[in-house]
């Protein structure tokens, strides 16, 4: 999770369910889901190459299949879905089972088209992104796209990733990443082209003196 600092209506008495909580589960999630995967190859792919078991504090792991999730409705307050929705097939019907089980209340995040731009992991079937304006979250699976015509560059910055430069996306998380809180349903559809994908091009901020500065001392000193 990249924005924790957007989670902030969780009550003292909410029940919280996060699914596929991945290496670093949020304090506050008292159950999680995940996909009941076929193989531990497909488990650490789909979990970003992380192979180990993460410590989940003796709170309680449900498992489904990808459809219909395996609680009642509203058998909880509030759902945590970071960086899972990419992932699925279907995600009309995925973010209709997080409303059903969690009431309409939660926190969804997600890399953007420009994310996957660079990177393409083959993990990632949908590109997604939230119209803040008309309050509907959009989705383009990602065969429907011609991202694949350039899946040797999108290989040679993966390989960059492997060795820890990660720099651009770190220094500017909103143009690659996006999270929100929602306390009610919001309407799914899919997008009609890539350019309703994109972020706003406002986030794109120069530099300050300060880090332009620190950036000449990098170089020179060649870290």
């Amino acid at each position: 999770m990249l924005f924790p600092e957007k989670i902030t209506l969780i009550q003292a008495a909410d029940r919280v369910l996060e699914i596929g909580p991945g290496a670093l589960p949020h304090f506050r999630s008292n159950a999680f889901l995940e996909l009941n995967f076929d193989n531990n190859a497909d488990r650490v792919s789909q979990r970003g190459g992380i192979a180990g078991s993460t410590d989940l504090g003796g709170r309680p792991v449900h498992y489904y299949e990808g459809k219909q999730f395996p609680f009642t409705d509203r058998q909880f307050d509030y759902v945590i879905c970071s960086h899972v929705i990419e992932h699925v097939i279907d995600p009309q019907f995925f973010l209709s089972e997080v409303f059903r089980v969690g009431g309409g209340r939660g926190y969804l995040e997600y890399p953007l088209v420009t994310y996957d731009y660079l990177y393409d992991f083959d993990v990632h079937l949908q590109l997604v992104k939230f119209d803040f304006e008309r309050r509907v979250f959009q989705y383009l699976p990602k065969q429907d796209t011609a991202l694949q015509q350039f899946a040797s560059i999108s290989s040679f910055f993966r390989k960059s990733l492997e060795y820890g430069w990660d720099d651009l996306c770190a220094a500017n998380k909103r143009l690659f990443f996006e999270g929100f809180e929602f306390n009610r349903p919001f309407a799914v559809e899919p997008a009609s082209d890539l350019q309703a994908l994109l972020p706003d091009s406002s986030l794109i901020v120069r530099k300050g003196k300060v880090r332009r500065l620190a950036d000449r001392i990098m170089n020179k000193l060649r870290l």
